[in-house]
């Protein structure tokens, strides 16, 4: 303990004060505060320990703090490693133990008082070596714009660090001033970048337009975004630029063939392409507007129309067919107007995308399902990874030139992702949304822009009893998607999934669908379920970024308040749906290594397996003596049944198929399900259990995915898929 009662510890080259907030590395003050600094302190008080997720909650939000307790504790975790150089792939410091807590793995030791104020006299001589470095770049300099020169060889190591280290070997103690100080420099200038107190990361519309909009690029300030509009109104479509704090839209052309804008390095010009039959032409046009000029001409490669220009503006890269008759990556040198191809590619493995990095000195671009970079020069290639999905568009450079941003589309949809410049494993970057295409980076101002694809949609409401009426709508969105309906048991409440406000979430709403509440901020919470007193919501959630990409039961009170996990591991649990007593949940998991149903209580425990011939979505009976269920028998889905307290599992008969998992409902007088009708259509129709009849109710415009019913089977509602639509979206504050 230090003489003024704080207590200073060490591990590696950090050393901390845990009474007066602060951190440095070798000297180095960084600046580090509020929850990350206080799980740092918490964690070297346990060095080797686990320390739950739990107990940090307690230490940063004590009391009945509402918060989303996840998102938080997550975001503070990697803002922690952030600053520590850490990775939860390659811990040095903090080691994640999945849905446990973390551990701090490195040494600590207490620092005496006499170490402590030698410390400082240290701390004192490295400051009054800062005259020999001017404190701030010269302006107009790399480094001043932020974007500090760095070494092709050596990724991460400043260009100022490198000439010290070269001029520094006359004596041992001009290598250690001239080190530490350097250090401090660059350290200062990171802590500006990465270690600051940093505002939440928000998710908008950039482009409000009824037509559809896409592939966005930032002008070289970062005030405008350029992008393309697919005009309904004749002379709408063409390339437009839009400033980012403003409503002014500038239109720059007027056809229907062009694409794929980038910006010149000084801001004046935008250069894009545009398709003739089976060529293209690549023009450049003023960025307030004016003539076209065109560049250059190349055969056409169909979806492929991708540039990018080099930071120097000399060069633009392109995609055509090259040499061995596979599209490859192309240079354009606009001054001298050669060509130049500097990828070989194969018809089974086609290349495109080019991106320059930020330095000029390497293109990124996609080769099938790789990441690949290679030098300007066409003389290095470098795989960086391979990934498990289909990859779109073109790859994109963070400012800083260490990592690069791309989408990978998988069965559920375009993904965002990340990937370090050196390699290893991408991650997902959720914050950007569902359905996210063509990134772009804003080179200043940490700004992400990318097309957020949207489906209107809404939510309707037929009347069996009255034949021949037609549904009427109750809850609409015009940029989201609604499912996941079902009626309160006291029939006043409605609770639906919406990603209307840019991620799925659980809302509640009145019957007729006013009022909407959103109950959880959870980022992808789907499929709720009453409780049969209607005080609680169960619903399935997938883990957040950070932790293992899995789907897990949690509830949430219908009052409000925070969601919690009834069930959250490895495995996958979907759909969840209450006994009628209450006092268990199903759902469908994958943790036999095939979909079953599984219970668990309503108040936690361990998981009961049900069935063991299949099964994914169960309800009981009204009269509680049956479950009901569907399973997937290859390409159909089938109906069948079990008693409550267990025995044989059966095939409804006669053998019934609604269109997907969710289009179905237990009534009073039978099962409601969503079927092909006899013309193909979406039919409702009814099983009569006593009879095992099939009756046609109602013919719907289109067919639904969703499916809920009040328990007299008078009224059903079903979710109306629209078009899919797509804007612009701008993510404040990306890193």
């Amino acid at each position: 303990m230090t003489s003024n009662g704080s207590k200073r510890l060490r591990f590696n080259a950090y050393e901390v004060d845990t009474a007066t907030g602060e951190l440095w590395k070798l000297g180095m003050a960084v600046k580090l505060a509020g929850q990350p600094f206080q799980i740092l302190a918490y964690l070297l008080r346990r060095p080797g320990q686990l320390v739950t997720r739990e107990e940090l909650r307690g230490e940063l939000w004590p009391g009945e703090t509402f918060v989303d307790f996840d998102h938080g504790l997550n975001a503070a975790i990697n803002k922690l490693r952030l600053v520590l150089c850490d990775s939860a792939e390659d811990p040095k410091y903090i080691e994640t133990l999945p849905r446990r807590g973390y551990r701090f793995i490195a040494a600590v030791e207490e620092i005496s008082n006499e170490a402590a104020g030698a410390y400082e006299r240290s701390v004192a001589f490295q400051s009054s070596l800062h005259t020999a470095v001017p404190a701030t770049p010269p302006a107009g300099s790399e480094i001043a714009a932020g974007n500090e020169p760095r070494s092709p060889g050596i990724p991460g190591t400043s260009g100022t660090r490198r000439l010290w280290l070269i001029g520094a070997a006359a004596t041992m103690l001009a290598v250690a001033g001239v080190w530490l100080l350097v250090g401090r420099t660059s350290e200062r200038s990171n802590a500006g970048k990465t270690t600051e107190a940093r505002p939440p990361i928000t998710l908008s519309s950039l482009t409000r337009l009824p037509d559809r909009t896409s592939q966005p690029a930032f002008s070289p300030d970062g005030s405008r975004v350029a992008f393309v509009r697919e005009g309904f109104a004749s002379g709408n479509s063409g390339i437009w630029s839009k400033q980012i704090s403003g409503d002014q839209l500038i239109q720059l052309t007027k056809s229907e063939s062009d694409c794929c804008p980038v910006w010149s390095p000084d801001g004046q010009w935008l250069a894009f392409s545009r398709t003739f039959g089976t060529s293209r032409k690549v023009y450049k046009v003023a960025a307030n507007g004016g003539e076209l000029q065109e560049l250059f001409a190349t055969d056409m490669i169909p979806t492929h129309g991708e540039l990018d220009w080099s930071p120097d503006g000399k060069t633009i890269a392109y995609v055509a067919q090259g040499a061995q008759g596979a599209q490859a990556i192309f240079l354009r040198s606009l001054d001298r107007g050669k060509t130049r191809q500097i990828t070989s590619s194969t018809a089974l493995e086609p290349d495109w995308g080019p991106a320059f990095s930020p330095d000029g000195s390497r293109i990124a671009f996609i080769r099938r399902q790789d990441i690949m970079l290679i030098s300007a020069d066409g003389r290095e290639l470098q795989h960086l990874g391979r990934m498990p999905f289909r990859l779109a568009g073109s790859p994109r450079w963070t400012p800083d030139g260490q990592s690069i941003v791309f989408v990978a589309i998988s069965g559920e949809g375009p993904r965002m992702m990340r990937i370090s410049a050196m390699g290893g494993s991408a991650i997902s970057i959720g914050t950007a949304g569902d359905l996210a295409l063509d990134p772009a980076i804003a080179k200043r101002g940490f700004r992400l822009a990318c097309d957020q694809l949207t489906v209107s949609s809404s939510l309707d409401q037929i009347d069996l009893s009255r034949p021949g009426e037609k549904a009427r709508t109750l809850v609409a969105s015009h940029r989201g998607e609604n499912g996941g309906v079902q009626i309160s048991h006291d029939g006043k409440k409605l609770v639906f999934q919406s990603n209307r406000t840019g991620e799925n979430e659980i809302w509640i709403s009145d019957r007729d669908g006013e009022n909407p509440i959103r109950m959880t901020a959870l980022g992808a919470a789907n499929a709720p379920s009453w409780s049969p007193d209607d005080k609680e919501i169960a619903f399935e959630a997938r883990s957040r970024p950070g932790a293992e990409e899995s789907q897990g039961i949690y509830l949430v009170n219908a009052n409000g308040g925070e969601p919690w996990p009834l069930i959250q591991d490895r495995f996958n649990h979907r759909a969840p749906r209450w006994s009628n007593d209450g006092k268990w949940i199903y759902f469908g998991s994958d943790r036999s290594g095939a979909w079953e149903i599984w219970k668990i209580g309503a108040w936690g425990g361990s998981p009961v397996r049900v069935t063991h011939q299949g099964g994914f979505v169960a309800e009981e009976s009204l009269d509680g003596k049956y479950l009901f269920y569907v399973k997937q028998n290859g390409e159909s889905v089938e109906m069948w049944k079990m008693a409550v307290v267990g025995g044989t599992e059966m095939r409804l008969s006669p053998a019934i198929h609604p269109l997907d998992w969710a289009a179905w409902a237990i009534a009073r007088d039978g099962l409601l399900f969503v079927e092909h009708g006899a013309d193909d259509d979406a039919s409702i129709s009814l099983l009569d259990l006593s009879s095992e009849r099939v009756k046609s109710l109602a013919v719907l415009d289109k067919p639904p995915f969703w499916m809920a019913a009040t328990r007299d089977g008078r009224s059903v509602i079903f979710d109306q898929p629209g078009q899919f639509e797509s804007h612009v979206a701008l993510l404040e504050n990306f890193r």
